[in-house]
């Protein structure tokens, strides 16, 4: 079936170009560790500090044979034992599968301070070269050179289904999403905060994607590819995965595998997940986007939202793709209160679903019918739980039928989902994995295990007063013109007053031109092939987007207009920023 009247131009691999740095770049083992060979000569210490995850049987061995050290730390040996690490994290790990409690401490806290003082000592007294390698390897010494070696998120959840184990764990079989929750929870919050103090320190970034062709780029190269990207519109490199609902859409506007049965999601705009693809001369390197939200805060997110929010990056856009597929699980997302005293989180998942295609069946779950009885609901969802009868959604759930660019708000404790036959752009603040799902339609997920359903979590924070009534008058395309002009019209489509996000449409005829305020916007081209991003000042080059195509505008880009390519074929945007008081 065919989705689109036009060719769709999708950039599935966005980059930035960074300039001035072509000769500071090397691509390969071979290049790579010959780069790190003249770094080191007539230097006493190498330090190459990793990302969990990263290859180290692949890389560690590499060094060795490249700097020939006459001592070589390995920070395995400087962690605890497996089991001890396990112990240490056990009250963030929980036994949900899911969902653990924020870790909110360092590394420090699980290294083993004795054989860290050891590292210290033995690298003082070694006489040749010394080698300081692994995860954590910069609190023995910053050495005289330091190597960061990095990897994306989602290249990290693609090692754990091919078997690798969490950091010093022998749990290569175990499911996936436990190995998430760990990194989740613990081990990627731990890392980041030791990767935030190095930035300004690194003399070489290892992009260490791809073991067998690592990518090397001086620090100073690096940071100005960072800085690059907060100057100017981005994009983030989008990453997409089957799921037991997932639809056909995405296959032909995103230019997917035909031969893949179906694409459920994607996230094109989550800087957590998403990586950035900086551009030297002929060498692409691939950088987690937390990099640049912890380096330059205030350039990407402007004063006011980094003061309310620190160094995160607050809204996402993500891909929900049911067209030929089937619904989503029925869920909830828990109020502030309950996210902050289960989890550790200190906002929740409020959200929205904007419709950016849907066939005929398609619509939205929303919110409670009319004197629904909360105790025979969950009574209900339990024994659907159990096998014992399906659960009856249509009794207790509001559903309304879902056009293109509908927009239905999703505040905290609504009862939602999509059902098949939509193509949804999620506009949401980014906890991330705090669904609770509540009824997954009787059906496994692709691993041929049950989804996990949250059911006990769920009853505790489902606003049960959130009724037709209500949600049809406030949630259900809660539009508000705002501007009808020869150029362009703009209409507020929410979130709703209790969320954080604003949001509006711009239907472009001939431009729109956006004052700078010192804060980021984060918008998609909802409609039109293409649409162009211009600075009036001449702060930064011209800039196309095309449709489906999620992109930002960091906050020290400045004033920006946007047009359509051409002045016969008008462009539809949304636009998301956070609200603030």
């Amino acid at each position: 079936m065919a989705y689109l009247n036009f060719h769709s131009l999708y950039e599935k691999f966005p980059e930035t170009r960074v300039d001035g740095y072509d000769d500071e770049v090397f691509c390969g083992n071979a290049a790579v560790m010959a780069a790190l060979q003249r770094a080191v000569q007539n230097r006493h210490v190498l330090v190459v500090d990793c990302y969990p995850g990263v290859d180290d049987e692949a890389l560690l061995p590499e060094l060795q044979r490249a700097i020939r050290p006459a001592l070589t730390i390995d920070m395995r040996d400087v962690f605890p034992d497996g089991d001890e690490l396990t112990r240490r994290m056990q009250s963030h790990l929980t036994e949900d599968r899911v969902r653990g409690v924020m870790y909110y401490g360092t590394v420090l806290d699980f290294l083993d301070e004795p054989a860290l003082q050891a590292a210290r000592e033995a690298v003082t007294a070694c006489e040749g070269t010394a080698l300081v390698y692994g995860f954590g390897a910069a609190l023995v010494t910053r050495g005289d050179v330091l190597v960061y070696a990095d990897l994306a998120r989602w290249e990290i959840q693609l090692r754990y289904r091919k078997g690798m184990p969490n950091y010093k764990q022998h749990n290569e079989d175990e499911d996936i999403l436990r190995k998430y929750k760990r990194g989740f929870f613990v081990e990627w919050r731990i890392a980041d905060r030791h990767k935030r103090d190095l930035y300004d320190e690194i003399d070489f970034y290892l992009d260490a994607n791809d073991a067998a062709a690592p990518k090397l780029v001086s620090g100073a190269g690096f940071r100005e590819g960072l800085r690059a990207v907060s100057r100017q519109p981005f994009r983030l490199a989008p990453y997409f995965d089957p799921g037991v609902w997932g639809g056909q859409w995405m296959k032909e506007v995103c230019g997917l595998d035909r031969d893949t049965p179906n694409f459920a999601w994607s996230f094109d705009g989550v800087p957590e997940e998403n990586s950035l693809l900086l551009r030297y001369g002929d060498v692409r390197v691939e950088t987690p986007a937390m990099n640049l939200i912890q380096y330059l805060p205030r350039l990407v997110l402007g004063e006011r939202t980094f003061a309310r929010f620190g160094a995160e990056y607050p809204i996402r856009f993500d891909f929900l793709d049911t067209m030929g597929g089937q619904n989503l699980s029925l869920q909830v997302h828990p109020d502030t209160e309950y996210i902050r005293s289960h989890f550790g989180m200190t906002y929740t998942q409020d959200e929205s679903y904007y419709i950016l295609d849907a066939c005929e069946g398609g619509g939205v779950y929303l919110g409670l019918k009319e004197g629904v009885n909360p105790q025979a609901m969950i009574a209900d969802l339990e024994r659907a739980q159990t096998g014992e009868c399906p659960f009856d959604a249509e009794r207790y759930v509001n559903f309304f039928p879902a056009q293109k660019h509908d927009h239905f708000l999703i505040p905290a404790g609504t009862v939602h989902c999509s059902s098949s036959n939509c193509m949804v752009l999620e506009v949401s603040a980014t906890p991330y994995i705090f669904t609770f799902k509540l009824w997954d339609w009787d059906r496994l997920g692709l691993d041929g295990r049950p989804r996990p359903i949250h059911i006990e979590d769920g009853k505790h924070v489902i606003r049960f007063d959130r009724t037709t009534p209500w949600v049809r008058e406030n949630l259900v395309d809660h539009f508000e013109t705002l501007a009808d002009k020869p150029e362009y019209t703009e209409v507020r489509t929410g979130l709703h007053p209790l969320e954080f996000v604003e949001t509006r449409v711009y239907t472009v005829r001939d431009h729109v031109d956006f004052p700078a305020d010192g804060e980021f916007s984060m918008l998609n081209l909802v409609d039109g092939q293409r649409a162009v991003v211009e600075s009036p000042s001449g702060a930064f080059e011209p800039y196309e987007v095309h449709y489906a195509e999620t992109f930002i505008l960091p906050a020290a880009a400045g004033a920006f207009r946007i047009r359509p390519v051409a002045p016969d074929q008008p462009c539809k945007v949304l636009r998301a920023n956070v609200r603030h008081p």
